[in-house]
């Protein structure tokens, strides 16, 4: 899982910037610019506090941190309309994961 990816695409989506949702998250922005590179892995009090102040469920993010290999159960085409589906429900359409 690349926890990174998906919390930097969320914050993106979010219009975050990365001071701001370390300071949301109870978290440094140097610790938060770490787990975005996933050069460090967060434990799950971390993840809690950075999916509580994202406003999302864990759940959401956990998926979206899923590696195409772990969803090897499911068909390509239904992980990508999960994706979709994750993060319309995180403030609507973008092309850019359409």
């Amino acid at each position: 899982m690349k926890f990174g990816n998906a919390i930097k695409m969320c914050r993106v989506r979010k219009n975050l910037k990365q001071s701001e949702l370390a300071e949301l998250s109870g978290i440094s922005t140097s610790y938060l610019s770490l787990l975005e590179q996933n050069k460090r892995d967060p434990n799950i009090s971390t993840l809690t506090a950075i999916a509580k102040a994202l406003h999302i469920p864990m759940s959401i993010l956990t998926f979206l941190a899923t590696e195409p290999d772990e969803l090897s159960e499911i068909s390509q085409e239904l992980a990508e309309k999960l994706s979709l589906t994750a993060l319309q429900l995180m403030g609507g359409a973008s092309n850019e994961f359409a």
